[in-house]
């Protein structure tokens, strides 16, 4: 199947899809007229792609982990993979810090919103 091919089963746009590919994520095979072929695998790969940026995965970190996951629809890691629990223990943990971290803002930005509102206005001269 050919890039917009790929899109339209994905819904992941063609650049995105190129992006991918510039990444090591996608690696498409050329065609004598330079143009891509992809395969049903490809398919997967790009789900897997997604589900593992919405779980806040860099597109590096996917890059060194993505051999380690298969299936057609669901994300199966087999049990051989050490160095993806690895990472993602360690991104999870990178997460968990960032959210102590805008929780501590939002708390913050409250007590500052809080103290603005209770303040009257001053009378006007």
């Amino acid at each position: 199947m050919r890039i917009g091919d790929l899109a339209q089963e994905t819904g992941v746009n063609r650049r995105l899809l190129r992006y991918y590919e510039e990444q090591g994520l996608l690696r498409p095979v050329r065609l004598d007229n330079g143009y891509r072929e992809y395969g049903e695998a490809d398919v997967a790969t790009v789900r897997h792609i997604r589900a593992l940026l919405a779980a806040g995965l860099s597109t590096a970190i996917i890059a060194r982990v993505l051999h380690c996951v298969h299936g057609k629809d669901d994300l199966i890691v087999p049990p051989r993979c050490p160095t993806f629990i690895a990472d993602l223990r360690r991104e999870r943990a990178q997460i968990t810090t960032t959210i102590a971290q805008l929780q501590s803002s939002q708390g913050i930005l409250d007590a500052i919103l809080d103290a603005a509102l209770r303040q009257e206005p001053e009378p006007a001269p």
